[in-house]
């Protein structure tokens, strides 16, 4: 049986987070950008669970928290893609 098996090559990881994000292919901002949108879709998930009996209180709550949940899931998509145009200013 061969001993020298590799299942993976060999990576420097001497620079820390850096080397990590890059192998996963974030960057650091794109994963706050992500924790974010996270965050945002647990509190959706919340506010449609909390829904009032009447009718017209929880067409409107309702409709809030599926608007929630569409801002969280373009945060998580072009979020870094939005942030970036801001962080990269030219002075």
């Amino acid at each position: 049986m061969n001993k020298s098996l590799f299942l993976a090559k060999p990576i420097d990881m001497s620079t820390g987070f850096k080397d990590f994000f890059d192998t996963i292919g974030l960057t650091g901002g794109g994963l706050v950008t992500k924790g974010i949108a996270a965050v945002i879709v647990v509190i959706a998930l919340r506010m449609l669970l909390q829904l009032s009996g009447d009718p017209k209180g929880a067409l409107r709550k309702g409709s809030m928290a599926i608007g929630t949940l569409f801002v969280a899931v373009v945060l998580a998509l072009y979020g870094d893609t939005l942030f970036s145009t801001v962080t990269q200013a030219k002075g």
